[in-house]
């Protein structure tokens, strides 16, 4: 239950600026911790942290090869050479990136040369305690993480399925043998996840000093091409060939008439449930060490969740099944009796999800944007209708900008009904500010407001397109956007509706 009022800023770290071609954990994000400092916001809402897969995730933060490393194209070159990692000359020497968008095969290419710098510069130290301090303290999922992104180089880029079947399996003899002949590359794993989470942790230590909180982001579902899959094999529904015999995915609805079908593994509760959900303890317990909030996606999952038989190629022909949410929650409050959840419950909420949701008290989320229809009176996104226990936005990563869903997406009965509700008509340029307000204003608890929103952006700064695959992650924001007009009108706006 979110029991104070205030609000904050949705930014993800790869749209932060920096002249390395991605956002990182470097000055730029500490400046941003300045601008939430000065403009008296309480939170930061960043997108999962962990690794991306540029091939078959497209760049996802919600695609990833573990739910327990970090991204190493977020580590900061200038931090690296600060620590001594790298020489000044490694910072000068850069090619020109875009200051708009992210080129993430440029980018890692670049990012991959300074890590090898880095690392060569780590292993002419005899020791390092803190280095050494973090393997043991993480050994549970690194050691299997850093093997497992070892092989898949040296497969080059195979899924794990298709290794081995010595390897796929985890046979102890060979991997024995391989972690011998991989030696270097798995301490380079290693050292990458040691610099990630040593920056993240300064850059979060800051924030809360000057009283930020970060708030994570958690996906219901693991990718199958990942190190969870790999050495969890049990956990999950998988042949006797290690294949998936059941994907996630969500049924046909107005927005789809085949569904969506994602292509994740789908979870084995019974199995989970055998081991009083070990795996997941450990994974919310690891978040818990690295946010202060965490927002779980796909929360309905927890309640049932739509499975598809692996060989189907539309998510019409699934079916629901339950979780066993209940017994779930209870288990993880019994070891974290302060559970921080945000539970992101968008979409078709069937009574079983809203049980379950009230059933801890966790805190909903409500999207504006989705509130002017006919059903504006009684909509729970509406602003009179919202309670204290509940998160407003004005949109997420995988909506519209405020400003793009009015000039693009929107039905001229929307916007009429959006004039209804303000008393006047608004234009394009004036949409932002007034969901801001609205947004603001509200009884909630919690607001979060996405940076484009509070900068009036269109289509143009998008996040993500989840119909597509194409030009997705990659929007940035400059340094020269957050100018003092805006730490003005934002400290202002939070001050009136006393959020600060």
């Amino acid at each position: 239950m979110i029991r104070r009022r205030g609000s904050g800023i949705l930014l993800h770290i790869t749209s932060l600026p920096s002249k390395f071609g991605i956002g990182d954990l470097g000055p730029a994000a500490y400046q941003f911790a300045d601008f939430l400092s000065q403009t008296a916001q309480s939170f930061w809402q960043v997108l999962p942290l962990n690794p991306t897969d540029p091939i078959s995730g497209g760049n996802s933060p919600y695609s990833s090869f573990s739910a327990f490393a970090g991204n190493k194209l977020l580590i900061s070159p200038e931090l690296l050479y600060r620590e001594g990692f790298l020489e000044k000359s490694d910072l000068e020497e850069v090619t020109p990136f875009p200051p708009q968008r992210v080129n993430y095969p440029a980018v890692l290419e670049y990012k991959n040369q300074i890590f090898n710098k880095a690392f060569a510069q780590f292993k002419k130290n005899e020791c390092d305690f803190e280095f050494d301090k973090f393997c043991e303290e993480s050994e549970e999922w690194l050691d299997d993480y850093a093997l497992f992104i070892a092989l898949k180089n040296h497969y080059h880029g195979k899924v794990w399925s298709d290794w081995p079947e010595s390897l796929r399996d985890k046979q102890e003899e060979a991997l024995n043998s391989v972690r011998q002949r991989l030696t270097r590359e798995i301490e380079k794993e290693k050292f990458l996840q040691y610099i990630f989470f040593k920056q993240w942790t300064e850059l979060k230590h800051y924030c809360n000093q000057n009283g930020i909180q970060i708030i994570g982001d958690v996906p219901f579902y693991i990718s199958y091409d990942s190190a969870d899959v790999w050495t969890n094999p049990e956990l999950f529904k998988l042949d006797e060939n290690k294949k998936p015999t059941h994907v996630a995915g969500v049924p046909p609805d107005y927005f789809s008439e085949t569904g969506q079908l994602w292509g994740n593994p789908v979870y084995r509760w019974d199995a989970m449930q055998g081991t009083g959900y070990r795996w997941w303890i450990k994974r919310i317990e690891h978040n818990l060490k690295y946010f202060d909030f965490i927002r779980v996606d796909h929360f309905r999952g927890f309640a049932a969740y739509w499975e598809v038989p692996a060989s189907e190629t539309t998510a019409i022909n699934g079916r629901w099944v339950n979780s066993p949410g209940i017994d779930f929650f209870k288990t993880l409050l019994r070891r974290f009796p302060n559970l921080p959840i945000i539970a992101e419950d968008l979409g078709v909420i069937t009574p079983d999800v809203r049980e379950l949701i009230h059933e801890f008290e966790f805190p909903g989320m409500r999207l504006l944007m989705f509130a002017f229809n006919q059903n504006l009176p009684n909509h729970p996104y509406a602003p009179h209708n919202h309670i204290e226990n509940c998160v407003v936005y004005t949109g997420t990563h995988d909506n519209n900008t405020a400003r793009g869903w009015f000039e693009q997406d929107a039905t001229e009965e929307e916007k009429q009904w959006l004039f209804k509700y303000l008393g006047r008509e608004i234009t394009a340029e004036e949409v932002s500010d007034e969901l801001v307000r609205l947004a603001m204003m509200s009884v909630a608890n919690m607001v979060i407001l996405p940076i484009q929103d509070v900068l009036g952006l269109g289509a143009e700064a998008r996040m993500n397109r989840p119909s597509s695959t194409e030009g997705n992650w990659e929007w940035r924001l400059s340094a020269e956007q957050l100018n003092q007009e805006v730490i003005h009108k934002l400290r202002e706006i939070t001050e009136l509706y006393g959020r600060y």
